[in-house]
């Protein structure tokens, strides 16, 4: 799927800035409701690639678009590095999801969505730890110029 120069959040943001907003807050919370869909019926303790599948499930059953494992290009001065990043999920055109089973998140993953935000000029991303006892505790929400983001280059993120 090619990527627009002007993506359909940055598109609702020209509509006003609290309707930008509440659409990210809306499409996140089902994003939430699915995870924790997966994390009631499977439970904590198991590995990211246990959790993906049932998340791509729940995803689907919400009919929420998406795409898994997104490429992200890195310029460092001359040198372009097409698959520096992969992003676990792209949901809506307009929020990052990362997936993880660990004991805890801490500063590298935040760093890493945040980092993940900046080169996609996306909105808001979400980092969901399925080992968390209870999964509430393992969302963390990271935002990057909420709610409209930044323009992104096209050739930077590859479908």
């Amino acid at each position: 799927m090619p990527i627009s120069s002007e993506t359909s959040w940055q598109r609702l943001c020209t509509a006003g800035t609290h309707v930008a907003e509440e659409s990210l807050n809306k499409l996140s919370e089902q994003i939430i409701g699915a995870a924790i869909s997966v994390h009631r019926r499977v439970g904590p303790g198991c590995l990211e690639s246990a959790y993906a599948p049932c998340f791509v499930l729940e995803l689907c059953r919400r009919r929420l678009d998406f795409r898994r494992e997104v490429a992200l290009r890195l310029h460092y001065d001359e040198l372009v590095v097409d698959r520096a990043y992969v992003a676990d999920f792209v949901v809506g055109d307009s929020i990052v999801v990362e997936l993880k089973a660990m004991s805890r998140i801490g500063e590298t993953e935040r760093r890493q969505l945040q980092t993940y935000l900046e080169i996609i000029g996306y909105p808001l991303g979400l980092l969901i730890n399925f080992s968390a006892l209870k999964l509430v505790d393992g969302i963390k929400r990271v935002v990057h110029n909420f709610p409209i983001g930044t323009r992104r280059e096209p050739e930077d993120v590859h479908p």
